[in-house]
């Protein structure tokens, strides 16, 4: 069994989920409009397997997706970090976030924060986003984390850009 780094940005920690992160998750996966671009709406049962799926990709995986707090108060802000299902064209780097942590910076905070953790410390040498065409806010985080768009693909059926993320660690020719 992995356990989750913990990590910190000035407002955020990041760590692993705790039973008790349900029903900020199922708030996150059931609410019409702010699931559209993670496969929702889902039903309780489907945001449980959702839940668990976050949960368990830490075992199968090795890395996976950060519950993220609101330093200041504790508060559940979203979900921020690595994905790689089945059929996914290479391993991702996503973030979701509650209604009410939204706009407020803490996705560009949080990615850039796991981003580090990424080519530093898992050594990936790459990292991409996919993002729905029609996800204005999620396109402009992976902006201001650098990430530039590639191309688009088919994935699940959804059409998605591919965003690349560029590692640090490496010179470009």
């Amino acid at each position: 069994m992995v356990t989750a780094p913990r990590l910190e940005t000035e407002r955020l920690i990041l760590r692993g989920f705790e039973p008790s992160d349900y029903e900020n998750v199922h708030e996150i996966f059931s609410d019409e409009d702010w699931s559209q671009f993670i496969g929702g709406p889902l039903s309780r049962g489907n945001s449980w397997r959702a839940f668990a799926s976050l949960v368990g990709h830490w075992s199968i995986r090795g890395y996976g997706t950060f519950a993220v707090d609101e330093k200041s108060t504790g508060q559940f802000v979203g979900m921020i970090g690595h994905w790689f299902p089945e059929e996914w064209p290479e391993p991702e780097i996503g973030w979701t976030l509650s209604k009410s942590a939204a706009g407020k910076g803490y996705a560009t905070e949080a990615v850039n924060a796991v981003l580090d953790h990424t080519f530093n410390t898992l050594k990936w040498e790459t990292a991409i986003s996919l993002i729905a065409p029609a996800n204005e806010a999620s396109k402009k985080v992976a902006n201001r984390v650098g990430a530039v768009f590639e191309k688009e693909i088919t994935c699940r059926d959804n059409l998605v850009g591919v965003y690349r993320h560029p590692n640090p660690n490496k010179t470009v020719n």
